[in-house]
């Protein structure tokens, strides 16, 4: 990359109106590394100050360890004013002024794909990039980058997540990996909080998939309100070439409405048989989800499709990345291989004992139109067991979920297990009563175990019956949020692995 100096980052700032002073007593000092955190410093550091918890002492230190200048919204009075700092008025929307200089925005050289809604963009971002990937071997081109809740790849990082979108100056430094690496396509989840803060501000997506909408994230520190989150997610439309929009989603009109700031539309739906894409014909066949997608644009078709990961409600999915596909031009015969092959960790994993008595389904689940979409087809799809749920909600955020996943999980379980699911500094007794709280006057049996793998372990020995067990909130993880620290920890996939061959030795 060419190295940029102190004085473009301050033109770059000042032409979007956000400088309000200059300290550079050499406006030609290179910038050798971008940083809002000080424990990642590089030589030449133009070290960010945000965030609410920002400390002065935080800065001192960077200072200390030779970072070269630093971008803030205020005077810190502990600080040598000499020291060269550019200040702004609103430090997030200053970050993706920053990064786009810093990393040249490598974004405009991928096929950028970038899905919202409240439940599916994990899986929909694989079956989108299992297609790509099969598309682009037969190129004889690298495997395409991909930035999820679940994990992040970009060529050269491949780690698991801790945020759904990251933060503007990590999030352009694996666009930049990608293009570096050769990558063609990145397929990224695009959260409310990564398009209400700026994250994902300044750059353009060649796709951008709205899948659904439903109330969560509602909270003093993510969304105050329903009407906040919901504008929040409409604000993927202003940054997107091509909108893939799900008709069946609640608010299907105002969603509609937004994306026709896209350059085109493309509507998919189950349901209504206008829509660009309409899906129909679902059928199970054994671990295969069958159905039939007629489109009726340019080169339309009417074909049949087949997914093995389990759950009817995929076929939503499929819909938003058949149409993504037709929009990139990619291959029928890579459409079908990429969606029957695609598997994405810790999502609608089955694990069966030997005698089927058990179904273990460890999954993400973890809002209500999740835990909606999950329990429904779980009973359809498994007739005659029993369901026994185990679940838990984070810490000190989307309070709400204690209410309304224990209102979906006492409709269809025969028992609950709460669990221990990132409760942060927000003690778990605390988390688990209010989920109690709904749960014990419907009467549906329950116990709490904060350590996942009792809650595991006991459900299992309890199982008499032919029993469907619902693993949700963590998936393959394998830590948990403790505090304010990540914890290492045995992931859910693990744990259901070990018990079931317990239980199969047993028979």
């Amino acid at each position: 990359m060419q190295v940029h100096r102190l004085q473009e980052f301050a033109k770059a700032l000042e032409a979007k109106g956000l400088l309000q002073t200059a300290v550079m007593p050499d406006p030609a000092q290179p910038i050798g590394y971008l940083s809002y955190d000080s424990r990642d410093l590089g030589q030449d550091t133009l070290f960010v100050c945000k965030g609410a918890a920002f400390k002065e002492e935080y800065l001192l230190q960077v200072l200390a360890n030779g970072a070269a200048g630093y971008v803030a919204e205020t005077v810190y009075p502990n600080v040598d004013p000499a020291v060269p700092h550019l200040l702004v008025t609103d430090i997030r929307k200053a970050m993706p002024v920053l990064a786009g200089l810093f990393y040249e925005e490598a974004w405009r050289d991928l096929g950028l794909i970038g899905i919202t809604g409240t439940k599916g963009k994990s899986t929909t971002t694989y079956y989108v990039k299992y297609i790509l990937d099969s598309w682009m071997e037969s190129l004889h081109k690298p495997k395409t980058g991909v930035i999820s809740s679940i994990d992040t790849y970009d060529g050269v990082i491949f780690k698991e997540s801790h945020l759904t979108t990251p933060e503007v100056m990590d999030l352009q430094r694996h666009f930049r990996n990608a293009v570096d690496s050769g990558l063609a396509y990145m397929t990224m989840e695009v959260s409310s909080q990564g398009l209400k803060y700026d994250r994902v501000s300044d750059i353009i997506f060649d796709v951008g998939i709205f899948l659904n909408i439903s109330e969560d994230h509602i909270s003093p520190v993510e969304h105050p309100t329903m009407e906040d989150y919901f504008q929040s997610k409409l604000k993927i439309f202003r940054s997107t070439k091509h909108a893939v929009v799900n008709l069946d989603s609640d608010r299907a009109e105002e969603v509609v409405a937004a994306a026709k700031a896209a350059e085109d539309m493309l509507t998919f739906s189950q349901t209504d048989p206008q829509a660009d894409l309409y899906g129909y014909d679902v059928q199970k066949h054994d671990d295969e989800i069958c159905f039939r997608v007629r489109y009726s644009g340019i080169n339309g078709f009417d074909e049949p499709f087949a997914l093995t990961m389990p759950g009817l409600f995929n076929v939503e999915n499929a819909l938003a990345a058949i149409a993504t596909a037709i929009i990139l031009g990619v291959p029928m015969e890579h459409i079908k291989k990429g969606l029957y092959e695609a598997r994405s960790s810790g999502r609608m994993e089955v694990y069966k004992s030997k005698d089927r008595k058990i179904i273990a389904i460890v999954d993400y689940a973890h809002n209500r139109l999740s835990f909606e979409k999950l329990f429904g087809s779980t009973k359809e799809e498994y007739p005659g067991y029993h369901i026994v749920s185990i679940y838990g909600c984070p810490g000190s955020k989307a309070q709400l979920r204690r209410r309304d996943l224990a209102e979906v999980a006492v409709r269809y379980a025969s028992k609950i297990f709460v669990t221990s699911e990132d409760s942060g500094t927000e003690p778990f007794d605390q988390i688990a009563a209010e989920i109690v709280a709904h749960i014990e006057p419907t009467g549906c049996p329950y116990a709490v175990l904060e350590e996942r793998e009792d809650a595991i372990r006991a459900a299992m020995q309890e199982v008499k019956e032919p029993t469907v067990l619902l693993i949700t909130g963590k998936g393959n993880e394998t830590r948990q949020k403790i505090g304010r620290a990540y914890v290492p920890c045995l992931s859910d996939v693990e744990i259901t692995k070990k018990y079931l061959a317990l239980y199969d030795k047993m028979l």
